[in-house]
Parts: C-alpha cells; structure tokens; sequence
C-alpha cells in the first residue's frame, strides 16, 4: 500500500530534525537512513530534501557546514542547533497527541459527555 503523501508533508521536518538528533549527517545519508528506519516506506527525494533543509537552516533549526568525503570531495553536512532540539522536542509532543487522537477515533474510544 502507497503512503498518502499529504500525510507524510506536514511531518517531513519533524523527520528531518529527528535523523539529525543523533549526529551531523549529509543529505545522501539522510535519505538512507530515513528510509531504513521507516521499513523503506519513507522514499525522500534529494528535490525535497534540499529545500526542506534550506528551509530548517534558515528558521535556525540547523546548521550546514562542508566537511571531507571519503573519495577526497567535500560534503555540506547538517547539524541540528539548540533551537532545532526544542523545536524537535516540540513537534514529536503535538505529533504523539495527534497520533492518540486518531488512534482512539479509529479504535471507537469512549466519547466523553
């Protein structure tokens, strides 16, 4: 089953601001490792990626910097700023109540009256 993709759009920062919690990473590693850690269902574009990312350094959620590659040719790696960590902290809090809402909606949870 494809991924509606106006469920996965509001929550691509989130994402983004959450693979870069653990270490500084480059685009190309960013689009692997959100893929392995979502079971392949996450299929993110370096078309998307790019401009998202633009979009993080310029709100001051990360930062970008050149660093070395293996092969010799350097790479714009991302880091996560202590603003992108409380606005990370933020998002996952409003995403984990979205999720239990709609979870209780679609389990028929017990309405309140």
């Amino acid at each position: 089953m494809e991924l509606d993709k106006s469920l996965v759009s509001g929550s691509m920062a989130m994402l983004v601001l959450k693979l870069l919690e653990d270490g500084d990473k480059y685009g190309y590693q960013m689009i692997e490792e959100l893929r392995r850690r979502s079971d392949d269902t996450f299929h993110l574009r370096a078309g998307t990626l790019y401009p998202l990312l633009h979009g993080l350094e310029e709100k001051g959620l990360v930062t970008a910097y050149e660093g070395e590659a293996a092969a010799g040719k350097p790479r714009r790696y991302y880091r996560l700023t202590k603003q992108g960590r409380g606005a990370l902290q933020e998002k996952e809090t409003a995403w984990n109540a979205y999720a239990q809402a709609v979870g209780r909606v679609l389990e028929g949870g017990a309405c309140l009256a």
